[in-house]
């Protein structure tokens, strides 16, 4: 297991576009993307639903978890959820402060101001 996710670690820094390409297509991506433009019109809800990982596996959201863990912390503190999308797209825009906190305050189960690898599943599948 160690190996990897020294493996996945190394693909996120040659480019995160192709750590997530094994999860999810270009279409995927772009559908999500493209739902979600202007500012303060991201909702994680659509997002989830436009590039699937409603339908992902426990192992798919896990990895994709560890993709978006970005000091690889094991959470998903405000910072990285700001920086969300370009994890999909290395073009796509910084949600705004509104949107960062109403995401981290659905999926932060426990109240700490950061998302757990649970946090995260429960979003996916809520």
């Amino acid at each position: 297991t160690s190996m990897s996710s020294t493996h996945q670690s190394f693909s996120f820094c040659s480019g995160s576009d192709m750590a997530l390409a094994g999860i999810l297509t270009e279409t995927e991506i772009a559908a999500g993307l493209q739902c979600c433009q202007a500012a303060d019109s991201f909702d994680y809800k659509t997002f989830f639903v436009k590039v699937g990982l409603n339908s992902k596996s426990k192992d798919q959201l896990a990895q994709v978890f560890g993709i978006l863990d970005q000091d690889r912390s094991g959470f998903i503190e405000e910072d990285e959820l700001k920086l969300f999308l370009q994890n999909f797209s290395a073009s796509a825009r910084a949600l705004t402060d509104a949107e960062t906190k109403a995401f981290l305050a659905a999926g932060d189960t426990d109240g700490d101001g950061k998302i757990g690898v649970d946090g995260k599943i429960a979003l996916t599948k809520g």
